[in-house]
């Protein structure tokens, strides 16, 4: 017989999402992996998601707002997702960096072990006692991020 334990899973308050939001990073590549993290907690989207968003995903969309239009990467699901003004700012930040320029991309996304390394420093320089990864990123949007924008979870 087997059974399913559901794990607890790491999610960021509001007060943690705001010394991680304020804290400066003293070295680049963890201003980007900040950056990129937070991108996550304002979108929703997976690693390979963010890693792999080019310039045409981005688009004005019916409202006149900037929206991020494009498949999912694991299931090839439409996603049409609203940029919040954080999100917005992200990517207006590295719209001329070398990285992103050079291979066609919105954000400084990173290999994914690097990247999750650098959650690790990231974590300890803000005080958060929590395992930042990109599930963490996506559980803190589905909880924390929707509900402080009025977005019910359940419909």
């Amino acid at each position: 017989m087997c059974s399913y334990v559901n794990p607890d899973r790491d999610i960021l308050d509001i007060d943690e999402l705001s010394a991680l939001y304020h804290k400066k990073m003293p070295m680049p590549r963890l201003e980007e992996a900040k950056d990129v993290y937070l991108f996550m907690v304002c979108t929703g989207y997976a690693y390979k998601d963010a890693e792999l968003l080019e310039p045409d995903n981005r688009a004005k969309y019916f409202d006149g707002e900037d929206w991020i239009i494009k498949n999912r990467e694991k299931t090839w699901c439409r996603e049409n997702v609203p940029l919040l003004p954080i999100a917005k700012a992200i990517l207006d930040k590295y719209k001329d960096h070398p990285y992103c320029i050079a291979h066609g991309r919105l954000l400084p996304v990173k290999s994914n072990q690097r990247f999750n390394g650098y959650l690790k420093e990231i974590a300890d320089l803000c005080g958060i006692r929590k395992n930042l990864t990109t599930h963490t990123a996506r559980h803190t949007f589905a909880t924390t991020v929707t509900l402080a924008n009025g977005v019910p979870l359940k419909r």
